[in-house]
């Protein structure tokens, strides 16, 4: 396990990506704090470190998820990811780290384009 407490707001985010792609809902969990936000605006926000862990253990469950970094910039304790996917889908994420956990993150991608290209069922009009 990575001892994230010494990181980098970047370096956080670069091994989250790690994490992201292993599909290991257990160790992104544990990068954030233990009251964290997690607003993926597509969806309703998810509050706290196991509803986080369990959304990302829900979302790998259902679909093949893979995060390209296409940029990854720091800004103070701000760290934001511009990402793609195999698929063609993009997206970006804005994550706050405050004594080396994500207190906060933010992400936005086109949910529509993600559940046709996963196969997933579309939401009802």
């Amino acid at each position: 396990m990575v001892n994230s407490a010494a990181m980098l707001p970047k370096t956080l985010v670069k091994a989250w990506v790690e994490a992201f792609n292993r599909g290991d809902a257990e160790a992104m969990a544990a990068f954030y704090a233990p009251d964290a936000i997690n607003h993926q605006v597509a969806e309703q926000p998810v509050r706290g470190r196991e509803a986080i862990r369990a959304m990302f253990a829900r979302d790998f469950a259902a679909a093949e998820m893979v995060c390209i970094v296409e940029n990854l910039f720091e800004d103070g304790e701000w760290a934001i990811l511009e990402w793609r996917d195999p698929k063609g889908l993009r997206g970006c994420g804005f994550f706050r780290v405050v004594g080396g956990k994500i207190a906060f993150q933010r992400g936005y991608w086109d949910k529509l384009t993600f559940l046709r290209q996963q196969g997933l069922p579309l939401p009802q009009a």
